[in-house]
């Protein structure tokens, strides 16, 4: 049995899983399984996955749902995974080829670590784009034990890095779903989990990105407006973490003002639940509100 699952959410990719089934194939090291989750697409990728099912040059499986997001092909998928690691890759991207070897180099020092105050739920590692450069930012420090929250959030390293987690703890962390919205930010689960456990932040690159035209990142806020109770759930998570710096407090209580207004919601739980944060930055995120809605309308 493999010790990793490299799942894959996909939505009309066709054009681009072949580069990523290449990189797979030329993996040093073949102890893990990819699976791939197709979120309802319509370019006949479900007939390329069946393809590459006959071809059985790695071990690999894949299902299909109706179009829900990436976050519902997640959980549909992660709830059917049996490894001990979990390595979530987009269909846009591709792995180095010695990925896989790197993951599980680290875990075989790490699998054993033993804190009592916080134990690991995984690992972290870099992102590079095509022309090597790191995508955001190195880790201060290789192999830096700590929080999601205290590395990435207080410690300003923006941009998506590469997590390998356990996944029985994955398990314990679904993400949301809320009717009629088909986005949902991975860092609120993150978020969640950081409180309770650590991640080994390791400066090695194990996964190559392209950030592509129709992706979840290029399209950015007009699928975040669409998804206005998710973005809500997110600044929730945020706030109600004790050790997130101060501004970014701010900026996330800006925002669940900004997508309360957008999901035109009774507000009044967060009104009673954050008081006077809540008023300071009422009148400035009902302008940034009335900004973004005008843009949305004229686009």
């Amino acid at each position: 049995m493999s010790l990793i699952t490299i799942i894959t959410p996909t939505y009309n990719r066709i054009n681009r899983l072949p580069a990523l089934y290449e990189s797979l194939k030329n993996q040093t090291c073949k102890d893990f399984e990819w699976f791939v989750v197709d979120d309802g697409s319509t370019d006949g990728t479900c007939d390329y996955l069946e393809e590459i099912s006959r071809e059985n040059k790695i071990s690999f499986k894949y299902i299909t749902q109706s179009n829900g997001g990436k976050h519902r092909a997640l959980n549909n998928g992660i709830r059917q995974i049996n490894t001990e690691l979990t390595f979530i890759v987009d269909s846009d991207d591709v792995l180095p080829y010695n990925s896989i070897e790197i993951i599980l180099r680290y875990h075989n020092k790490y699998k054993d670590y033993n804190d009592r105050c916080k134990p690991l739920c995984g690992y972290s590692f870099l992102r590079c784009h095509e022309d090597g450069r790191v995508n955001t930012a190195y880790f201060p420090k290789d192999e830096l034990i700590d929080s999601f929250c205290n590395v990435r959030i207080n410690g300003n390293i923006a941009g998506d890095k590469a997590e390998v987690f356990y996944t029985d703890i994955l398990k314990k962390y679904p993400f949301a779903e809320f009717e009629g919205e088909k986005f949902m930010p991975e860092d609120a689960v993150w978020m969640q989990m950081s409180s309770k456990y650590d991640m080994v932040h390791i400066n090695e690159n194990i996964y190559t990105c392209e950030y592509l035209e129709g992706g979840l990142t290029k399209t950015g806020r007009k699928m975040k407006i669409n998804s206005p109770y998710g973005m809500m759930l997110r600044s929730e998570t945020y706030l109600d973490e004790r050790e997130v710096n101060l501004k970014t407090k701010l900026k996330m209580m800006l925002l669940l003002i900004i997508y309360s207004h957008f999901a035109a919601c009774d507000n009044s739980k967060y009104k009673a639940k954050y008081g006077l944060g809540w008023y300071v930055c009422f009148l400035p995120a009902s302008i940034i509100y009335l900004k973004w809605r005008k843009e949305l309308e004229n686009k």
